[in-house]
């Protein structure tokens, strides 16, 4: 039998495209649920005044694919004809022996004769030379429009840029926001103020803010799952938690370490980047000092900066750089490192219950806090990273800037019992008694301004409360 004949190819295409048959997407493909970033992804791939491919980044299983099957069908309901959309997984062992130009060869001559075509490209990584036949489709076939997802990051910027600028545009897709865990478990909905700003929350007069805290305070619980099952969709729909946890490190963490990554980069020794990233799951919300890792790890600097990089562009890790915000500062050349979703560190640790580990919440509440802020409204920040300096090298744990702004958003998480906060505290230091910096709670109870007596401000949060704000501010700003 010839696994490589056109045959093998045209069959292999049909049983991903059933839509040329049932005209519509299957339910079990089309979730109903479209996130933040769906509609990011379909404003940039129903641009018609700039054109661009786009191209899906984010970890394994955090619903890439998913998009692209809501994507199309929303183009069929639209009434594109069903044969002039083509999904193309090159996962598929068959077509990693193939090009682009091969299979869309066999789509043509087989499917549809149209020069309209929509095409969907999953793990294009795995594609021979595919940023070369992206940029003579693009370059020779105006009308095609292209959605494409990878699991590495640097691979796809590295390669759109040999291919050259302003052909591509680059959707990172996080997993879920808290927000959008609730939506999916179908959370009772909640009517909150329109115009509501988790940052402004201190403008609100205070019955107001008590509502709305009151509100949602019953949260609580939901937040802690979503800390330990994480906010990846299928698991989080799980009625089995160790299971998922399970899932976690063998489908999503063991494939990324033992398959992706070596097949992306050469690398020889994978028990090496295995170590690496247990060593950052041990020490995430933690400043990295790389020559003390080196010499735990026995490990070359260059390697090891190298591992982490790739860990990032795998979307297994966050780097938050240092920024600067006072005046004096240190340690200019140390990242803190979160993992890219709590549960990943839970998983790999194997901690299948924190509820009673006060330290352990601590670390992955931060780790929830930076991803959220890492992912909202990507686009109109510059930077987000920690401050560490002062007279006493004190730190704020994450600041926010923006570009159209001098004045940072500062955030310390204490999530914990007992949150108080000091006047000498840098956090209050570089607040003002305009604009309070954030701090980000535990209990529903300790919430509001705390004022200190050199006239500085602060304004607790509950952190159920300001993640699920955050992710609500930013499905508010999609359906505009």
């Amino acid at each position: 039998m010839d696994y490589f004949s056109e045959d093998s190819i045209l069959n292999l295409l049909y049983s991903y495209n059933p839509w040329w048959k049932t005209r519509f997407v299957q339910n079990d493909f089309n979730k109903p649920m479209k996130r933040a970033a769906f509609f990011e992804c379909k404003k940039a791939f129903d641009s018609i005044d700039v054109k661009r491919t786009v191209l899906l980044s984010g970890a394994r299983r955090t619903g890439k694919t998913t998009i692209m099957y809501q994507t199309i069908a929303e183009l069929i309901k639209d009434g594109i004809n069903p044969k002039d959309i083509v999904f193309i997984s090159f996962d598929h062992p068959l077509l990693k022996l193939c090009s682009i130009n091969d299979v869309l060869g066999i789509y043509k001559r087989n499917i549809t004769t149209s020069k309209k075509l929509y095409c969907f490209f999953d793990e294009i990584q795995y594609s021979q030379d595919w940023n070369s036949w992206l940029k003579v489709l693009y370059d020779t076939n105006p009308e095609i429009s292209i959605m494409a997802t990878g699991s590495a990051s640097p691979i796809l910027a590295d390669k759109a840029r040999e291919s050259g600028l302003g052909r591509w545009i680059t959707v990172q897709i996080p997993t879920l926001t808290f927000f959008e865990y609730c939506r999916l478990l179908n959370v009772a909905g909640i009517e909150l103020p329109a115009g509501i700003k988790p940052t402004q929350m201190y403008l609100l007069d205070k019955q107001t803010q008590n509502d709305i805290v009151n509100r949602l305070s019953f949260l609580q619980p939901h937040f802690i799952r979503y800390l330990q099952v994480g906010g990846f969709p299928e698991l989080a729909l799980s009625k089995d938690d160790i299971y998922a946890q399970r899932i976690l490190r063998e489908d999503i963490v063991d494939k990324a370490l033992k398959r992706d990554l070596p097949s992306l980069y050469s690398i020889r020794n994978i028990s090496d980047i295995e170590k690496v990233f247990l060593y950052l799951c041990y020490n995430s919300s933690s400043i990295i000092n790389m020559n003390t890792v080196c010499k735990e790890l026995q490990a070359n600097r260059a390697t090891l900066e190298k591992y982490i990089m790739y860990l990032e562009g795998a979307n297994l890790i966050y780097v938050s750089p240092l920024v600067n915000v006072g005046p004096k500062q240190v340690l200019k050349s140390q990242n803190k490192i979160y993992i890219a979703d709590a549960a990943l560190r839970n998983a790999v640790l194997m901690k299948d219950d924190i509820t009673d580990d006060a330290v352990e919440l601590g670390i992955i509440a931060e780790t929830a806090v930076y991803k959220h802020v890492k992912a909202f409204n990507y686009k109109s920040i510059t930077k987000v990273g920690y401050y560490r300096g002062g007279d006493k090298n004190k730190e704020i744990d994450i600041i926010v800037q923006y570009a159209q702004s001098a004045s940072p958003i500062m955030i310390e998480v204490k999530y914990r019992e007992d949150s108080s906060i000091s006047e000498k505290d840098m956090i209050v230091e570089l607040s003002s008694a305009e604009r309070p910096n954030l701090v980000i709670t535990k209990r529903a109870d300790d919430f509001g301004i705390t004022e200190y007596k050199n006239g500085k401000k602060i304004y607790k949060i509950p952190a159920p409360v300001f993640l699920y704000l955050l992710g609500y501010v930013e499905s508010l700003d999609y359906q505009k």
